[in-house]
């Protein structure tokens, strides 16, 4: 059998090249979603326009109106979870002690968990107040653009609820934790700009 400096000696032999991967496979793979994702939302908002363009006054008369003030509050909470997720990934980085990290993390995914709970209590609201999916198209176009975006909050923080406890377990993939944080900086990152294109609008 040659040894690897006689490999090397002989002509038209290939030498074997590790590749450097610059994204991991899961990040890139998270990138892709959120990517489809983003085109998704921006169908369901441009279908709103549409529909919104042709009706003579918008909202609808008799519909209630949305919750500006408590949605505004609640979207500097989605936006401070982001923020701590941020404070993590650079504890994390800085080999910072475990229990900072951790701490960071658990408060993230509190104050997304709060989130959600509030636009659930909201909607609760909304449909006692006559706001539902059949009511008109205002309703219908508000309950599946923001219900989506709910969807995405709670997906994503299921998959922030297993990185934490992975992580405090002492079992986490760092490569699962940057996919993860590209799935929840999409979900804090689009919010605004459905608050603005939704409820301000």
């Amino acid at each position: 059998m040659m040894n690897a400096a006689a490999v090397s000696s002989v002509p038209n032999v290939p030498r074997r090249h590790t590749r450097r991967q610059i994204i991991p496979d899961a990040v890139l793979g998270m990138s892709f979603f959120v990517a489809c994702e983003l085109m998704f939302f921006a169908a369901l908002i441009s279908a709103q326009f549409v529909v919104r363009g042709s009706a003579g006054e918008w909202p609808p008369p008799g519909q209630p109106r949305l919750p500006l003030l408590t949605t505004a509050g609640n979207t500097l909470v989605l936006l401070a979870s982001g923020v701590l997720l941020w404070l993590a990934a650079r504890s994390m980085r800085d080999a910072k002690p475990a229990a900072a990290t951790a701490k960071l993390l658990r408060w993230s995914v509190w104050l997304g968990s709060l989130f959600v709970a509030v636009q659930g209590m909201e909607w609760m609201r909304l449909i006692h107040f006559g706001l539902t999916l059949q009511s008109s198209s205002y309703g219908s176009f508000f309950y599946l653009i923001i219900g989506a975006h709910g969807l995405h909050a709670v997906a994503a923080l299921v998959l922030m609820m297993h990185v934490y406890h992975t992580f405090a377990g002492g079992t986490l993939r760092v490569t699962r934790f940057w996919a993860a944080q590209v799935f929840w900086y999409f979900v804090v990152g689009l919010w605004p700009f459905l608050y603005v294109l939704v409820y301000l609008t």
